[in-house]
């Protein structure tokens, strides 16, 4: 069996064992969108209350925003990856692993873009139920290249982002419980990567500082392409950066297999 074929095999396994949560899958995003109907009514308020728009925003685009940012959150963020790589490593799962003439990070890889098509099916008709009642504030893009742009920035957003769960995850080669350092950089990436609030309402001194850290990528850049909001000379520097920030995230994340494998293997893992 050829290394393709042996990661096409756990992509099969991980399909499989991934559907199995089909119900919780669609619980949980059915149940995500309570905070959306929040957003909705807290932007409302805002808009009516300035009684004009703001840095281009109208309440229809903002609602826009929201609704795409939603989208590309559930098809791009990993589900639960890290807890289950750090139990990996924490429980010795991984020792059967390192007999294989496999990669870790490409089998995880490969579970990772299984989980987001089972995911993606299951919660999608949920979402696209959200977009029909709010589809008066829909307004889709004219050129054909913003779709292959948009879609592009999001295939390395999601790369991006199981980079870095996989590298956070790595850290159970030296601690027990990553808990607390996971949830410390996703509430950065919460706040910073244009959940929260659309990263080109910030002052233009923030957005220059901001543009150059990870966290852009990983939400805001998609769907701002989507949105036309970047074009031009600042939609390839967008673009460029990211790609640069893509090949950091798979570097780190290599590296800190190799270091983490190194210590296992010291302390007789």
């Amino acid at each position: 069996m050829s290394k393709i074929d042996k990661y096409i095999s756990v992509f099969s396994i991980g399909l499989q064992n991934t559907f199995v949560y089909r119900w919780n899958y669609f619980l949980r995003a059915l149940f995500g969108l309570i905070p959306l109907a929040g957003t909705v009514f807290l932007w409302r308020a805002i808009f009516r209350e300035r009684g004009g728009g703001m840095h281009g925003y109208d309440y229809g685009s903002m609602i826009y925003y929201y609704l795409l940012a939603l989208l590309v959150s559930n098809l791009v963020t990993p589900t639960e990856d890290e807890w289950q790589i750090a139990a990996d490593i924490r429980e010795g799962q991984i020792n059967s692993l390192l007999t294989k003439p496999m990669s870790y990070l490409s089998y995880r890889l490969s579970i990772f873009l299984s989980g987001r098509l089972v995911y993606t099916a299951v919660t999608l008709p949920p979402i696209a139920l959200i977009f029909i009642y709010f589809r008066r504030y829909i307004a889709l893009p004219d050129h054909l290249l913003t779709y292959v742009y948009a879609c592009l920035s999001m295939v390395m957003a999601a790369f991006m982002q199981f980079f870095i769960t996989y590298s956070l995850a790595m850290m159970a080669f030296w601690i027990l419980e990553i808990s607390t350092i996971v949830f410390i950089v996703y509430s950065f990436e919460y706040f910073l990567g244009g959940q929260m609030f659309p990263i080109d309402i910030m002052p233009a001194g923030i957005q220059a500082v901001m543009k150059w850290l990870p966290f852009y990528y990983e939400l805001f850049c998609p769907v701002a392409i989507f949105l036309e909001r970047l074009r031009g000379a600042e939609l390839a520097q967008a673009l460029l950066i990211q790609v640069g920030w893509l090949l950091l995230t798979w570097v780190v994340a290599r590296a800190m297999w190799k270091r983490g494998l190194g210590h296992y293997q010291a302390v007789g893992g």
